[in-house]
């Protein structure tokens, strides 16, 4: 089964290799990210996290699963010292970063779920993946037709934060000015939602973010800084 579909603003593919999965897991996948979209886009007036940003809904009010996107957010922003935040000083609440690998990987539970087994859900570029082994290519920082290193991937979740697509996007809180240290940063973990959090945490973080994100149990780090320096952890799994 293949299918790609345009949600939450990037193209998201879905590979199932498993022939006894019919294509309603793959609906209700898709679906379920459609959802989280509505309800979570700081992007949309009408989302439970813009009508939560303006007042219109108190703690009480909200839905469990934004308090746990709420929760997430507020772990990695104590944890980062504040680089990381979802509502900077100043500006709305965007917990983009958290709600994005969050909401993949509990469609990949749907999928799960249904019986799938072997599977690829690549979403805007992080990768979720189960039965593999499965080849993923990271793109180069500045070549957008060049890759700068491949990994093996067998159950778990890759993700990268970097510059090259939407520009100095990402904010270090602690000055309110955006996070320049690096270049790229790509996480492996267990799971898109820790791999997609701690990558967007870690860049806003600079190069110390690298040091914090390799300390992290389960999490391995490839990153490219501003000097063009790769710093990668020993146990990252390049492919051969």
């Amino acid at each position: 089964m293949h299918r790609v579909e345009h949600v939450m603003s990037f193209p998201v593919s879905l590979r199932v290799d498993d022939d006894n999965v019919s294509e309603s897991a793959a609906d209700a996948a898709f679906g379920w990210l459609r959802e989280a979209d509505a309800r979570f886009s700081p992007f949309k007036e009408d989302s439970e996290v813009s009508r939560y940003d303006r007042g219109e809904l108190s703690c009480e009010d909200l839905s469990a699963d934004l308090r746990e996107i709420l929760a997430l957010s507020e772990h990695y922003r104590q944890a980062t010292g504040g680089a990381f935040d979802v509502r900077p000083p100043g500006r709305r609440l965007d917990p983009c970063a958290v709600v994005k690998g969050w909401a993949v990987q509990r469609a990949a539970r749907l999928l799960t779920t249904a019986g799938a087994t072997r599977f690829v859900l690549n979403a805007g570029g992080d990768v979720l993946a189960g039965g593999g082994p499965w080849r993923v290519g990271v793109r180069h920082p500045e070549h957008a037709d060049k890759l700068c290193t491949v990994l093996e991937l067998t159950d778990g979740a890759v993700a990268t934060s970097a510059r090259y697509e939407r520009g100095d996007h990402i904010l270090d809180a602690r000055t309110g000015r955006p996070a320049t240290g690096l270049l790229s940063l790509t996480i492996v973990a267990a799971t898109l939602t820790e791999a997609d959090s701690v990558a967007t945490a870690a860049f806003a973080m600079g190069p110390e973010g690298v040091e914090w994100a390799a300390s992290l149990p389960g999490c391995e780090v490839f990153a490219v800084d501003a000097g063009r320096q790769v710093l990668r952890t020993p146990g990252f799994p390049a492919a051969a």
